[in-house]
């Protein structure tokens, strides 16, 4: 008995230390597992159809990902981290004066606003965007290395993409024999067990696949409409849509938003005006019209969970936790949901 206790802590300690070194490689396995869980509907599929051939499927379904997702998102991220650079340029230049943005909003409200935000105590409001401008300027300026290490960090990018791209080869080849392997490791029911992985494969199909193709085509559209009203950095602003889409709640808004605002504070009404009615018929009605057809409604999360899931994954995980903090949070639903079943069962 007792040295069944100790093999089992060896195993633990062992377990533990393997995940330790695997830990810089989080990012690159988790996005190995995610993808390959994703598409392993259609990998199989294209198995099936060349006779079981399973090195040639795992080949057509990298290259297939490297041409359709990798490269194309690559040139869109050097597009990104060169706007970026040219915008924190002119910040930092005095081209953009971020003071007189502010001032120009806060001139273009109307008297009632100002009389509340004097009640608010906030009179003194000039000197308080003064200081907002000068915070900003000066973020950008000591933020510029941070916003700009994921495009400067080029050695260390290739080398998650190598990974996972490597994993993702292996995953699509020899998925089902370490899925069993891994099933016939765990002390579990076999029903118990079959419906919890069978639960895990469609929430995180679902989420994972939900939330990327619904943020991109929010994304898309707000820079179309950002395109066509003439604004600078498109792409920049495009990727913001898109990430902020993410977020439950305002999502994209939280980029058109303020710059309608601006345009209104400019004198630009017609701009203004077109890019709100804009954001909220078109940008806004897509999350409600293509999330629940992408994900649907059994596995869609509350929003809260999905906001404090967001903000805590991306402050464990950096920007990659716009999309792994949900899908943890959705794993973790999916495994007490299963759990909490069969306990009543």
């Amino acid at each position: 008995m007792a040295r069944n206790r100790t093999f089992v802590v060896l195993i633990a300690l062992v377990t533990l230390a393997f995940g330790w070194v695997l830990w810089p490689l989080f990012g690159a396995v988790f996005w190995a597992v995610a993808f390959v869980i994703v598409l392993d509907p259609m990998a199989s599929r294209l198995s099936q159809h060349l006779g079981q051939r399973r090195n040639l499927a795992a080949l057509i379904m990298i290259t297939g990902f490297l041409l359709l997702i990798i490269l194309p998102t690559l040139l869109i991220l050097t597009a990104v981290v060169r706007e970026a650079n040219s915008l924190i340029a002119s910040v930092e230049s005095g081209e953009i004066n971020l003071y007189q943005m502010f001032q120009s909003v806060l001139d273009s409200l109307p008297a009632w606003s100002k009389a509340a935000l004097q009640r608010l105590g906030l009179g003194n409001l000039t000197a308080a965007l003064r200081s907002i401008a000068d915070s900003s300027t000066s973020w950008f300026g000591t933020n510029t290395p941070t916003i700009l290490y994921f495009g400067q960090n080029t050695v260390g990018l290739f080398v998650g993409l190598g990974v996972m791209l490597y994993l993702m080869f292996f995953l699509f080849r020899d998925g089902d024999a370490i899925l069993e392997r891994i099933k016939s490791a765990i002390p579990m029911e076999t029903d118990l067990m079959e419906d919890l992985f069978h639960t895990l494969g469609v929430v995180v199909r679902a989420t994972v696949r939900g939330d990327i193709l619904v943020s991109l085509l929010q994304g898309s559209l707000g820079g179309l409409g950002f395109w066509f009203l003439g604004v600078h950095a498109v792409t920049l602003w495009t990727v913001l849509m898109s990430l902020m889409s993410l977020v439950p709640v305002f999502g994209a808004a939280l980029v058109w938003g303020p710059m309608a605002i601006y345009f209104l504070a400019n004198g630009v009404i017609w701009k203004g005006i077109a890019l709100m009615v804009y954001g909220v018929m078109v940008i806004g009605l897509i999350d409600n019209i293509a999330r629940p057809w992408l994900v649907g409604q059994a596995t869609r999360m509350p929003h809260y969970v999905v906001l404090i899931s967001t903000i805590g994954g991306i402050a464990t995980f950096g920007i990659q936790g716009f999309i792994t903090g949900p899908v943890i949070a959705a794993m973790f639903i999916a495994v007490w949901t299963t759990f909490l079943a069969k306990t009543k069962a």
